[in-house]
């Protein structure tokens, strides 16, 4: 199965956030090896990030921060650490360019909303 990029974006950064192994990606998405390693990659360029350390748990995965796509106060981006920061501006760029491209998602990633203009 093909995915899209953004898609491929998803799954690295599940694998980068240790929410799943790349042996549960494997599984999971029905990919190789090889594109769970391409996918982490994919998503450490794109946004910068250092490289992925396989037995350090993220502590971004850990944060009990609001989730979805509601934005915090002032106050709780001041009240978070450096990591912590960077894993929220990684989430704001990927829901920017998700918008740019038409569509929406939605909780966990398994509602999309498309607009109707796209037609990709």
């Amino acid at each position: 199965m093909k995915y899209t990029k953004e898609q491929r974006l998803d799954i690295g950064r599940e694998i980068y956030e240790n929410r799943i192994t790349p042996i549960e990606a494997e599984k999971k998405y029905g990919i190789g090896h090889g594109s769970t390693v391409t996918y982490r990659q994919l998503y450490e360029k794109e946004f910068g990030l250092p490289p992925w350390d396989k037995n350090k748990v993220a502590k971004s995965a850990r944060l009990s921060a609001p989730s979805g796509c509601e934005p915090c106060s002032i106050e709780e981006y001041e009240s978070m650490s450096k990591q912590e920061l960077i894993h929220e501006l990684v989430k704001a760029r990927v829901r920017e360019a998700r918008l740019k491209k038409g569509y929406e998602v939605k909780g966990d990633g398994s509602i999309i909303r498309y607009d109707n203009k796209s037609t990709k």
